[in-house]
This record gives C-alpha cells, sequence and structure tokens, in this order.
C-alpha cells in the first residue's frame, strides 16, 4: 500500500481513464459507456485546468481509481464551486479505502483552493454508495435533478 499516491491525471492516462469510466457507466442507468465520448469529455478537462481536475490513484503499475472535479460558479454560494463528476475505483481495488483516500483528497483539494461546495450525483437506490458520501460530510439535498439532453454535429461548446 505504500507505493500508493495521488496524483493529477495526465493525457497519457486517457485510455486507463476511458476504461474506468467505462466499468462505472456500465452500472449507471443513465448513461452509457462510449468511449470515444468519454475520451474526448477527460481530454477537454486535462487541456484546460481552468475547466476541472482529474486525480488518479496509482501504484507504480497501473491506475487504481480515478475522480474527476469540474469547475463552476455559484451564484447561490457567490463564488467557485465544485461539481464531482466522476469517482471510481478498479474492480479489483474495491472495498480497500481507496475511495474514500480519493475523495479526502478532493476534499481538501477544494479547501485549499477556497472552493465554496463540492456538489455531486448518486443513485438514491444505492444506500452503500449514499452512506458512503454521508460518512464523508456529504447531505441530501431538497433539489431534483433534472436533464435536457441536447444533440450536435460537433458534440463540443465552444
Amino acid at each position: 500500500m505504500s507505493d500508493l499516491r495521488i496524483e493529477p491525471a495526465t493525457l497519457e492516462d486517457l485510455p486507463l481513464l476511458a476504461d474506468l469510466l467505462a466499468d462505472l457507466f456500465a452500472h449507471e442507468p443513465d448513461f452509457h459507456p462510449d468511449q470515444a465520448k468519454q475520451m474526448r469529455g477527460l481530454e477537454l478537462i486535462l487541456e484546460q485546468p481552468s475547466r476541472g481536475r482529474i486525480f488518479v490513484l496509482r501504484n507504480n503499475l497501473r491506475i487504481i481509481g480515478m475522480i474527476n472535479l469540474l469547475f463552476t460558479i455559484s451564484t447561490a454560494e457567490g463564488g467557485f464551486v465544485i461539481v464531482l463528476e466522476d469517482l471510481v475505483v478498479h474492480a479489483d481495488h474495491r472495498g480497500q479505502g481507496h475511495g474514500g483516500r480519493l475523495l479526502n483528497h478532493a476534499i481538501a483539494f477544494a479547501k485549499e483552493k477556497q472552493f465554496l461546495r463540492i456538489t455531486l450525483l448518486t443513485h438514491r437506490e444505492e444506500g452503500r454508495l449514499v452512506e458512503f458520501y454521508r460518512k464523508h460530510g456529504f447531505f441530501e439535498s431538497e433539489m431534483v435533478t433534472m436533464r435536457l439532453l441536447l444533440t450536435s454535429g460537433s458534440g463540443a461548446a465552444k
């Protein structure tokens, strides 16, 4: 365990990060794995650090897990906030505290950079996930998640 470290992801990590997301999205009813989309989304974040950060937990052999933080501004909070978009640990390494380690790193990063809030979405029916986030200080909001999917030829906002 001592060879594990959390560090910013790099462009060279893209294929491994996309693989982790494929596993995550295969278990989420709202999303579907699409390697090209995941690679492009990850690349957009890594290309512009002002958009967010992706941190990876790795050892000398592989990436164990990742957490993806997106930055935005909240008028309610009057400043910068984070949307925790993805947190995933490789299936072979789950149940060993790695997700908590990544989440604690993200929380420390947010505090250090003086972000005002972290928001995330998780499935209500996944009690263990809800409880995991509660253990780390998150609470359920009265807000309801709603989406409007927009499709375009380019797939990206300019």
